[in-house]
């Protein structure tokens, strides 16, 4: 998922404040949560609807909240008078790519065109990882259209290896090539 800036920053800065504060395990857990309950399609609807009054969605909120650490339950209220309920929707994305850079990790997909064996993709991910020298948590996604081989995207770099970008290479190889006069 790609993480607009905003919502980067305030990840960054939830991240900071829970590890200075030593609860960093805790908020986590609860903005995985909070993820997950705007993750069901009915809940996105009401927290995002313009039509919706700020004071309806913070309540509905503060109910989940609850559960969730003071800090976070802070943050979130913080957000709602900032008018900045969009930093949510992405939240669960930035705070998860922020803690694994913190862990020396980063994550990526390996497309191919069939589901590959889990010794496979930890292959991929120690060799990738080496190269990046972090360590490389992938995911398997199946994409039918690429023939054969793999392409792998992670940290934004493309490594393609499948048959149907090997062709697209060699053609516009094949294209640049002069064609000596006869």
């Amino acid at each position: 998922m790609i993480v607009d800036a905003v919502t980067a920053r305030y990840a960054e800065a939830l991240y900071q404040l829970a590890s200075e504060r030593g609860v960093l395990e805790s908020v986590r857990s609860g903005v995985e949560q909070i993820a997950g309950e705007i993750a069901e399609d009915s809940v996105a609807a009401f927290l995002f609807d313009a039509r919706v009054p700020a004071t309806e969605k913070r309540s509905r909120l503060e109910r989940l909240g609850e559960t969730l650490h003071p800090l976070l339950q802070n943050f979130v209220g913080l957000v709602f008078d900032k008018h900045r309920e969009e930093v949510l929707r992405g939240l669960g994305a930035a705070f998860r790519e922020r803690y694994l850079a913190g862990k020396g990790a980063v994550e990526g997909r390996v497309e191919s065109a069939r589901p590959l064996a889990q010794a496979d993709i930890a292959s991929l991910a120690g060799n990738i990882g080496r190269r990046l020298s972090r360590e490389v948590l992938l995911t398997n996604e199946i994409d039918a259209e690429l023939v054969g081989g793999v392409r792998v995207l992670v940290d934004n770099r493309l490594v393609d290896h499948s048959v149907r970008g090997r062709l697209a290479g060699m053609k516009k190889r094949l294209k640049s090539a002069g064609v000596p006069n006869a």
